[in-house]
């Protein structure tokens, strides 16, 4: 019943989807969130795709480079894929996975199958675990090689487009989410930060500038991630929580809901939103409908 759930919700996400894909090519001025901006086809998409109780995250970038920030479970596969298809995209550039976790990287061997795959990135941690096996396997079998995601580390930059790593900062932690590789992206003005399931410990060993309009929330939206401090630092208008209709983990937190309700931000969450596709122009940034 859950999978067929899930595929009835997919389904609908794509109706959606389709209907907006037809705004890109509309060349009237369309209006935004933060003002009026028309449509250009170098600009910036980011889909938080609905995978449940799970972490997917698409981005095309200004230039056509193609970034996948983890593929959702193992099930999840099937449907990160179609989903690429459907969005037109016959190479992934980029694919990280941002930690050793079914709900992150358990799709990723469907996607390096099905594409042709540029770089991989993963941190710098092992799971004894079918599902990293499995990824591993088809990063050995496509004669791909894994990047270490970790602070420091420039996925791009050039002068209006940068994206780097800015965790994990230490080489150990007792917590696997703390190995979480989180995404800090650029693009002119606007900005947009991915957390993986990185907790308040890794938050804070952040340094250096992680403003962002975007916040993919960490660990499902889970007390045990976004604390004040950090959240404080990030600053954003808007908020993604990855989070599965009445999952057995009572995600998101009402800790975290108190938190983002008291800074008055728009807060998403796939569970009552489903895929939501934000873009922007380096200026102007706006969600499709």
């Amino acid at each position: 019943m859950r999978k067929l759930k899930k595929r009835v919700k997919f389904i609908i996400g794509i109706i959606a989807l389709c209907i907006c894909a037809a705004s890109y090519f509309n060349t009237e001025t369309t209006v935004t969130d933060n003002g009026d901006f028309e449509y250009l086809q170098d600009g910036l998409r980011v889909h938080f795709v609905d995978v449940g109780q799970a972490d997917c995250t698409l981005i095309e970038m200004p230039d056509g480079t193609t970034m996948l920030i983890d593929a959702g479970n193992n099930d999840d596969g099937d449907d990160v894929v179609s989903y690429l298809k459907m969005c037109g995209i016959e190479k992934v550039d980029i694919l990280i996975g941002t930690h050793p976790h079914e709900d992150h990287i358990g799709g990723l061997d469907d996607v390096i199958n099905s594409f042709e795959i540029g770089a991989v990135y993963m941190p710098k941690v092992q799971s004894n675990t079918k599902t990293f096996r499995d990824v591993l396997n088809s990063v050995k079998q496509n004669d791909l090689t894994v990047k270490t995601a970790k602070s420091g580390v420039n996925i791009i930059s050039d002068e209006e487009f940068n994206v780097k790593f800015v965790a994990p900062v230490s080489d150990r932690y007792e917590e696997l989410n703390n190995y979480s590789a989180v995404v800090h992206l650029k693009y002119k003005n606007k900005a947009f930060l991915f957390t993986g399931d990185a907790e308040i410990l890794s938050e804070n060993e952040i340094t250096g500038d992680i403003s962002a309009d975007v916040l993919k929330i960490g660990h499902h939206g889970s007390s045990t991630s976004t604390g004040k401090e950090f959240f404080n630092r990030v600053n954003p208008d808007y908020v993604f929580i990855p989070c599965g209709a009445e999952n057995d983990y009572g995600h998101p937190h009402k800790e975290t809901l108190k938190l983002l309700n008291s800074a008055g931000v728009k807060v998403y969450r796939a569970d009552t939103d489903g895929t939501v596709i934000f873009e922007t122009d380096g200026e102007n940034l706006r969600v499709v409908e």
